[in-house]
Order: C-alpha cells, then structure tokens, then sequence
C-alpha cells in the first residue's frame, strides 16, 4: 500500500493538571520536541502538522521545525471539553492525506522505530484493516464496580502472567483514513488493527507525578 502520510499533533495552551506541559522543560527540550523530532525522523511520514491555539508552540515551532505545517485552532474548537474528534475533523479539512497519524504531546518516550513499525504494519495489512490503534497489555486481575470479576474465574488462582490479556488503549498511536472519521466521526474503524506498545514507551504524562516518572524513565534510557 502506498499514499501520503500526515502526522496530526494536536495541543492545548493550557494544561489543566499539569500548567503548560506541553511546552514545559523535558529533559533539556520542551516536552513537545520529542514526538515531533520522532515524527520528522520515519520516512514513512510525508509531513507533520501540529494543530494548537497556543502562541508559545507556535513561535517555538516556527522557529525550531520549519518543515513542520502550522495549523491555529479556531476559537471554537478551544475548550478542553471539546471532543478530539472535532479537533480531527478541523485538521483534516486543511491538509490533504492518503492516512492520517495522530499521536500527542504527552508520550515522549515513543520512539520513531514503533512509529515507523506501527506504519508499516498497518500499510502491510490495509484495506483488510481500516483503521489502527495502539494499546498497552495487561496482564491483572480485573473486577468492575459491582466486584464482578472480569477477566479471571476467582476460584482459580492462575498467576498473572497465564490470564488472557486485555488491551487498554493508550492514546499513542492512531492511524486512519478521512473516510473513516467523517463517516463514523472516530478515529476508529469497523475493521481496526490494535498494536501494542510496551508500556514504559507508552507512559502518557496526565498528572505531574506523570511528568516525574516520564523523566526519569527518559534520563535512564539514555544512559
């Protein structure tokens, strides 16, 4: 399968858990410097596009990644209530793609080797797949709300590591076509392809302990 890939980075100005995270210091860079210098590094992408209303990114962007597409979100589309599928559908309306690729700010861990493998697998296996998305296996043991257990018989102890996995979506990796987010408005298809990440590549920053961990997660890997 061939077509041109865009890669959609979209972020807020403001964070409400974490203040301006998204441009906040992670080792030695702004935290949004990593995923995009990930992004510019797979030759499968075509182009990058950060999508944001925040003037900060904005010239910072300019000024460090002139090959990056600079998108201004409208004022309408600024509040963080407002769903990231409406964010999508903006984005793609202004910049024309075979697939898009989205992923955030907030996983500076991922690598562009997972980047340029998640491509290449969902390339490989397209049509019969629509759409991908990335997910973290878990392995413990799961009870809902009503103490119901959810993926294991409690009356046999298996040790974690034997139960059937569950896949969590972790938000760091979405692949898909236009047709797919403006027919089913999701990033998500009928026929979606899960691929999972290690979960210490995956680590999302939410929280300020996040951006803690991610640190230092991030200053080991490269000792």
């Amino acid at each position: 399968m061939e077509g041109k890939i865009v890669a959609v980075v979209p972020m807020r100005h403001n964070s409400e858990r974490v203040p301006g995270k998204n441009y906040r210091m992670f080792g030695g860079k702004p935290l949004y410097h990593h995923i995009i210098r990930s992004l510019l590094s797979c030759p499968s992408i075509s182009e990058v596009v950060i999508d944001t209303d925040s003037p900060t990114i904005l010239a910072d962007a300019e000024k460090n990644f002139p090959r990056v597409t600079l998108l201004e979100r409208p004022e309408h589309l600024r509040a963080g209530t407002i769903p990231m599928n409406d964010v999508l559908m903006n984005s793609i309306g202004q910049v024309d793609a075979d697939f898009y690729l989205q992923t955030h700010s907030t996983n500076p861990l991922l690598t562009t080797k997972t980047i340029c493998a998640a491509v290449e697998q969902f390339k490989q296996n397209f049509p019969l797949y629509d759409s991908l998305f990335s997910v973290t296996r878990l392995q413990t043991r799961l009870w809902d709300g009503l103490a119901r257990a959810v993926n294991h018989n409690p009356a046999i102890l298996l040790r974690t590591q034997d139960l059937p996995p569950i896949y969590e979506e972790n938000s760091c990796l979405y692949i898909f076509t236009r047709n797919v987010l403006e027919s089913r408005h999701n990033r998500i298809g009928e026929r979606p392809m899960m691929y999972e990440i290690d979960p210490v590549e995956a680590w999302d920053i939410d929280e300020e302990l996040d951006f803690r961990v991610a640190e230092f997660l991030y200053k080991e890997r490269d000792v």
